[in-house]
């Protein structure tokens, strides 16, 4: 399922309670440390099975690696991935590795599912409210940090957002009746928003002054920190966006390339209080209402 709405995952149906939730992610280093690098990209495979309403069951490495690179390096990447899956109460079963010019890895992801608690992109309901569970500007850190304007100790909030598994924050969407949610990763939020928004035939409205981000993003930004992805987020999602706030560097944020973020829920508003509280107590301390559903209008995504 979801080949029309670009889910996080596919399901395929076991029985009328169960089913295999299965998905595949890696992309090249995105922190300075091998391990750190694994365990981020690991984050985020497991992610799109959180996001879904599953749980990781098995994983499998899928890594491309550099002739005449130190095999230790090798070693490192691997171990921050199985630290994760390990984290995540899943089993790394093995995988596969190939030589290339640069480093790659991640994960394909096998997880459980309960067959009557899916839970989708395209189901967002007017009348909902939209929670973040994870501050954005983890793109900005990364492009500061290549660029020299901040230094690995500078760069040390964004990559333990990074590591953070969404583990909690999928239990706790279940047991508060989301009806949609996605994670918000290489699209960055208004991407992933609006994918969200098209498949589920709403608009959504964003309180960007209510939008989590890293203590340094918007200085960073001001500060020139934006990469390739972002303009190509802001390429692909601008047509659909309507914004009533002018500021360059907060649009600059909302488009940012996240490269593990947090899953972006839409939920009835009544469940929204318990909801936040559920979210700080386990460990998600800058989740926050970023805004509401709408029924459709002239755009898909307002920011006031």
């Amino acid at each position: 399922m979801g080949a029309e709405t670009h889910d996080d995952a596919a399901v395929y149906k076991l029985s009328d309670t169960e089913a295999l939730v299965v998905t595949v992610d890696y992309f090249p280093p995105v922190a300075p440390k091998a391990y750190d690098y694994g365990a981020i990209a690991a984050t985020n495979a497991l992610s799109d099975i959180y996001a879904m309403g599953g749980k990781p069951l098995m994983a499998l490495n899928i890594a491309l690696f550099p002739t005449g690179w130190p095999l230790s390096v090798l070693s490192d990447i691997l171990q921050g991935g199985q630290s994760k899956v390990a984290e995540a109460g899943a089993v790394l079963l093995g995988g596969h590795t190939i030589t290339n010019n640069v480093p790659v890895y991640g994960l394909a992801v096998v997880g459980i599912i309960n067959s009557s608690k899916i839970v989708t992109n395209n189901n967002a309901k007017a009348g909902d409210v939209l929670i973040l569970t994870k501050p954005l500007g983890t793109g900005i850190n990364l492009a500061a940090f290549k660029a020299g304007l901040i230094n690995e100790a500078e760069l040390a909030e964004a990559i333990i957002n990074m590591q953070q598994l969404n583990a909690k924050a999928g239990e706790i969407m279940l047991t508060h009746r989301a009806n949609a949610a996605t994670d918000i990763t290489g699209f960055g939020l208004l991407g992933h928003a609006l994918k969200m928004a098209l498949a589920s035939e709403v608009t959504l409205q964003i309180e960007a002054a209510n939008v989590p981000v890293l203590d340094n993003a918007y200085r960073l930004a001001e500060m020139g920190a934006l990469n390739t992805a972002l303009f190509n987020n802001q390429a692909y999602a601008a047509q659909f966006c309507h914004f009533n706030v002018s500021d360059f560097n907060l649009k600059a944020i909302l488009y940012d390339a996240q490269s593990s973020g947090g899953l972006l829920i839409s939920l009835p508003a009544e469940q929204a209080n318990s909801c936040l509280m559920a979210l700080r107590q386990a460990g998600c301390c800058k989740a926050a209402l970023i805004g509401q559903v709408v029924t459709k209008k002239y755009k898909s995504i307002i920011i006031n």
